[in-house]
């Protein structure tokens, strides 16, 4: 009876390992604890680019020597992460007078970076989406001299680029300021709009549910037939954030799109929510690792030092980038966070980029 019990432990135990991923030979393993990025690092939007370097792009920051208007760091495990300074030293002709730049997304055609990003123009309060180019991935990015997009509200901000994997069109997501978030085909230049394009209203804000008086930071991923788009809800920042993560899925990059609902639901139900060491938790960015698995970089609030008395007036506690893994089950992605212990991280080829 005990060998029975033995060789079905040791056959469990084999298929426990087949199934999970393997931290052996070709994988450089790595562990983490939260936060990965210690400094204040807003709406964090990951790239793996051509020199082999992963590289993050934040929104702007104030630090000793003053404000930052894009932030970049780099890394080659998603873990430990080297803080680059700005990314656009330069302010765009059209709103250089004012210090609001948010949420960039950075992508790589080939020959050239090109980062979307919001921003509010000299002469407006609305927000405008804005693209700037720049030959290396850290930068120095130079605006292209106009805006691409304005509004009288913050309906205009988060923008994110996706290329479509079935229709090869090139897509751009932003939104929404208790406006809905949106999709339109970005021309082959990736500078503008394609001619004759509109945009499409994708995904709905929800003031009578919770996390959903407005929806923003959208993220889109394909995996397996399946478009998922990640976005945040409600208060990012101030006294009192109230924000968490959903997720919405469809079969076209152009939706419709469902979201994720638990039983017995009503609205949208996060994926990631605050917990007692974190608060307000959200705009994520999405990356897989080389075994092939999903991670999510988002920010957050240590629930310990919030709301600083010291802090300037206007601006809410630090908001530092945080990772954790993505699971599936059911045909819905799950995040298990936001994690308060040392952990397994992603697993990398050895080996370090040139």
């Amino acid at each position: 009876m005990l060998r029975a019990c033995g060789m079905i432990a040791c056959a469990l135990l084999i298929a426990a390992c087949s199934s999970a991923p393997q931290r052996g030979p070709g994988f450089a393993a790595t562990t983490y604890a939260n936060p990965v990025l210690g400094r204040d690092f807003p709406d964090p939007a990951v790239l793996r680019a051509a020199d082999g370097w992963i590289y993050a792009y934040a929104t702007q920051a104030y630090t000793a020597n003053g404000a930052l208007n894009i932030q970049v760091a780099r890394s080659r495990d998603l873990v430990s992460w080297e803080h680059l300074g700005d990314a656009l030293p330069g302010k765009p002709a059209w709103a250089a007078t004012k210090q609001v730049f948010w949420a960039p997304h950075v992508i790589y055609d080939g020959l050239r970076y090109i980062m979307y990003f919001s921003a509010e123009p000299d002469a407006a309060k609305g927000k405008c989406l804005a693209v700037a180019v720049a030959a290396v991935p850290e930068g120095p990015f130079l605006d292209i001299g106009n805006p691409l997009l304005c509004g009288e509200g913050v309906e205009h901000i988060d923008p994110m680029a996706f290329d479509d994997p079935q229709t090869g069109s090139r897509l751009l997501y932003w939104g929404s300021g208790a406006k809905p978030i949106r999709v339109q085909e970005l021309a082959p230049d990736r500078l503008r709009f394609l001619p004759g394009s509109e945009s499409r209203e994708i995904l709905f804000p929800d003031a009578q549910n919770p996390y959903l008086s407005l929806v923003e930071g959208a993220w889109v991923t394909y995996r397996h037939g399946t478009y998922y788009l990640y976005y945040s809800g409600d208060r990012c920042c101030g006294l009192e954030p109230r924000y968490a993560v959903m997720v919405a899925r469809a079969a076209s990059a152009r939706g419709p799109f469902e979201p994720y609902r638990e039983p017995g639901a009503a609205g949208a139900s996060p994926i990631l929510a605050r917990n007692g060491f974190w608060i307000a938790p959200g705009h994520n960015s999405v990356f897989t690792d080389d075994a092939g698995d999903d991670w999510m970089l988002y920010h957050a609030v240590d629930a310990g030092r919030a709301y600083f008395e010291d802090r300037p007036r206007g601006r809410g506690s630090e908001r530092v980038m945080l990772l954790d893994p993505i699971s599936y089950r059911d045909g819905w992605p799950r995040v298990a966070g936001p994690s308060v212990s040392r952990r397994d991280g992603p697993l990398m080829r050895s080996g370090s980029p040139d």
